[in-house]
C-alpha cells in the first residue's frame, strides 16, 4: 500500500479532511492569542474553565472536563456507571472503538465486561437492547456508527432507546466523537440529541480539526466525579491550553459548515454510486462521512488510485481497507479540503474511476 499512500500525500487536493495535520493547524489557531494570556494548571484556571462551561452549556449539561483524549474521557464515563451500579456489565455495538482499538483497556484496566448487542454489520437498535440476556448498567450509543459507514438510527428511534433505559434504571452514554456532524441529518441540535444520554463526550480533532482534546459532560456530580478519575489517569497534565485553544478556535471556526459539509458528502457519494463497480455505504450519507467500495481487489484498485492521484493531482484516500469478501474500501470525511478541489479535477476524478473496467 506504500505507492498508493506516497502517491496521497503528494496530491495537491483532497477530497477529505481540513488541511493537512502539521504544525499549521497549531500556528493558525495561536495567531491571535494573547502571549500573556495565563495558562491552565492542571486542571484549573480561566482557559480551561470557561471552555468547558461554554461546551456545557451547548451541550446542555450541567458540568464538564476536558480530557486530552477520548479514549481516556469514555473509559472513565464507564468506570462511573458501572461503579454506581455496581454492575460491571456495559453494552455496546461490536465494532465500538472501545472493543477495537484500545487494546482492551475497559477488561484490563476497569475490569468492565462489556456485552456486544448487535450484529457487527447493523446498527443498535430498541430490540436489541430489550432481548439483553443479562442486565447492564450502561449501554453506550455512538453517533453515528463510524466502522459501518456511518449510519444512524432514526430520532425517534433514539428517543424510544432513551426512554426505555430510563424507564429500566440503564445509564446510557453517547459516544458523541462525530456528534457535530449529524446535527444537519437530524435536524436537531446539539442540546436536543445529547438530552438523550446521561453522559456525552464530544471529540475537537476529527470534524473540527483541532489538534487533540475531548470534552466529556453530564451532570454537576458525575462531573466532579470524573475530574476525580482524570487525575487517576494522568489526565491533569500541568497545561493543556495547547489543545484547549485550539479545541476552541476551530469549533468557532468550523461548526457553522456541518451542513455544508453534509450537503458535499451527498453529492460526492452520488457521483461515486455513478461508477461501475463502486458504491457507498451508506447509498446517501446521513453525515458527512461515508465508506467508498471497490467491487474488485486492493491488488487491483491500488496502482489505479495511485494513477488518478499522480494524473489529476487530487488524492482520493492514502490507505484501502481489505475486505472479507474480496472487495476494499475506504473511508471519506468531508471537509474544508473539498471546496478547494477545481471542478474540472474533480470531473477527471471520476472519469477515470468510472473507466475502471
Amino acid at each position: 500500500m506504500q505507492d498508493l499512500k506516497k502517491s496521497y500525500q503528494n496530491t495537491a487536493y483532497k477530497l477529505g479532511n481540513h488541511s493537512p495535520r502539521n504544525i499549521a493547524v497549531l500556528k493558525e489557531a495561536f495567531e491571535n492569542v494573547d502571549a500573556n494570556l495565563e495558562s491552565d494548571i492542571y486542571g484549573t484556571g480561566a482557559i480551561i474553565e470557561d471552555f468547558q462551561t461554554k461546551i456545557a452549556k451547548i451541550l446542555g449539561k450541567e458540568g464538564a472536563v476536558f480530557f486530552p483524549s477520548g479514549t481516556m474521557a469514555q473509559q472513565i464515563a464507564l468506570r462511573i456507571w458501572a461503579d454506581r451500579k455496581q454492575n460491571p456489565k456495559i453494552g455496546y455495538h461490536p465494532l465500538s472503538h472501545l472493543e477495537i482499538h484500545e487494546q482492551d483497556g475497559l477488561r484490563e484496566l476497569q475490569h468492565i465486561e462489556p456485552i456486544l448487542l448487535c450484529d457487527a454489520d447493523k446498527i443498535i437498535t430498541l430490540a436489541d437492547i430489550q432481548a439483553l440476556d443479562a442486565s447492564v448498567s450502561c449501554v453506550l450509543l455512538e453517533l453515528p456508527q463510524r466502522e459501518i459507514g456511518g449510519q444512524l438510527p432514526s430520532f425517534e428511534e433514539l428517543e424510544e432507546i432513551s426512554q426505555y433505559c430510563r424507564e429500566n434504571g440503564i445509564q446510557l452514554h453517547l459516544d458523541g466523537a462525530r456528534l457535530w456532524e449529524i446535527t444537519p441529518y437530524y435536524q436537531k441540535s446539539t442540546k436536543e440529541i445529547s438530552a438523550l444520554f446521561d453522559s456525552v463526550y464530544v471529540s475537537f480533532y476529527k470534524g473540527l480539526g483541532g489538534i487533540a482534546g475531548a470534552i466529556l459532560a453530564g451532570d454537576e456530580d458525575f462531573v466532579q466525579e470524573a475530574k476525580v478519575w482524570k487525575r487517576r489517569y494522568g489526565g491533569d497534565l500541568i497545561s493543556l491550553y495547547p489543545y484547549i485553544l485550539s479545541a476552541d478556535y476551530y469549533f468557532d471556526k468550523r461548526i457553522g459548515k456541518m451542513g455544508q459539509y453534509y450537503e458535499a458528502a451527498k453529492e460526492l457519494a452520488g457521483r461515486f454510486n455513478a461508477c461501475s463497480g463502486v458504491s457507498t455505504l451508506p447509498e446517501v450519507p446521513v453525515s458527512n462521512m461515508f465508506h467508498v467500495y471497490f467491487d474488485q481487489s486492493a491488488e487491483v484498485i491500488e496502482p489505479i488510485l495511485a494513477k488518478i492521484h499522480t494524473e489529476t493531482g487530487v488524492g482520493c484516500s492514502g490507505h484501502l481497507q481489505v475486505k472479507s469478501d474480496g472487495r476494499c474500501a475506504f473511508e471519506l470525511s468531508i471537509g474544508d479540503a473539498i471546496a478547494e478541489v477545481p471542478m474540472e479535477k474533480l470531473a477527471q476524478v471520476f472519469e477515470q474511476l468510472g473507466s475502471i473496467k
